[in-house]
């Protein structure tokens, strides 16, 4: 099953592009994109590999979406992504989601993403990588985080 890749180009140089994505990762995630029944409160991004990520509710229930795999400021980020085809936590799930940010010059960040092993999801692979894939996917989150950038 082929990956999920996105990219936009973010009006910030790579340094402030990573810091923004990783440091403020709550400014920008949509809210309406969790998982708990509580709305979200909060999205935590733990810096360092082996660091969470993780939702928090209004409630101040928590639950994981995965873990950093790969940190490397500020070029690259890997996270795994342990979230099955019913959109819930499964610790024994991991597809990864690898994130490049390429310097354009001084103000400008190319940012890649890609969705590497979904078919690890089983039988609701293909209407994962779909819903990943589509206008209110990935690319909505990596616009947010544009936006976000520019502050």
């Amino acid at each position: 099953m082929d990956s999920v890749r996105k990219e936009i180009v973010v009006e910030a140089p790579a340094e402030r592009a990573f810091r923004v994505f990783t440091n403020h990762f709550d400014k920008w995630w949509p809210r309406e994109h969790h998982i708990l029944e509580a709305p979200m409160a909060r999205v935590v991004l733990e810096s360092g590999v082996g660091g969470r990520w993780y939702e928090v509710g209004t409630d101040n229930s928590e639950c994981d979406w995965g873990r950093v795999l790969v940190w490397d400021p500020p070029k690259r980020l890997v996270l795994a992504w342990q979230l099955n085809g019913d959109w819930q936590y499964d610790p024994d799930l991991v597809t990864e989601l690898e994130f490049r940010f390429i310097s354009l010059g001084k103000l400008r960040t190319r940012v890649e993403l890609e969705h590497h092993h979904l078919e690890r999801i089983g039988e609701k692979a293909a209407a994962t990588r779909e819903a990943l894939d589509s206008p209110t996917g990935w690319i909505t989150h990596l616009t947010l985080f544009a936006a976000a950038a520019l502050d």
